[in-house]
């Protein structure tokens, strides 16, 4: 066993908190959020039942962690109602619309500028 496995490997939870297993170890019957949704499930209000962790050299920390949920435990999806419909588009035109010269640009505004592109840089635009 590699010193990188046996440090993620704690099924008790004894070290963690949580039963942690190595990356693409995890047994039979728990899944991350991703893989609910794909499911066409949620988590429901359970609390996290395990992790998965791995070795990152990037992180800060060292490892990248996973939190994995029951399958058994998880409820499915909420339906979209047309109300959520409706908050959900307007949201998205919120995030289209540039606060500057209120025109729609058709992309969401980056958050680094806060407003279209055309507006942060006009310089290149009348050059163009």
């Amino acid at each position: 066993m590699s010193p990188t496995f046996g440090k993620c490997y704690d099924p008790n939870g004894a070290t963690y908190g949580v039963p942690t297993f190595p990356w693409k170890f995890a047994p039979n019957g728990y899944a991350t959020r991703r893989q609910l949704r794909a499911r066409g499930l949620r988590p429901g209000g359970q609390p996290v039942a395990a992790q998965v962790m791995r070795r990152a050299r990037r992180r800060k920390s060292g490892v990248l962690v996973a939190y994995l949920y029951r399958i058994d435990q998880a409820k499915p999806v909420r339906p979209m109602t047309p109300g959520r419909a409706a908050a959900l588009a307007k949201a998205m035109r919120a995030r289209r619309t540039c606060p500057k010269c209120r025109m729609d640009a058709g992309y969401c505004i980056p958050t680094s500028l806060g407003m279209c592109v055309t507006c942060a840089y006009p310089q290149e635009q009348h050059a163009a």
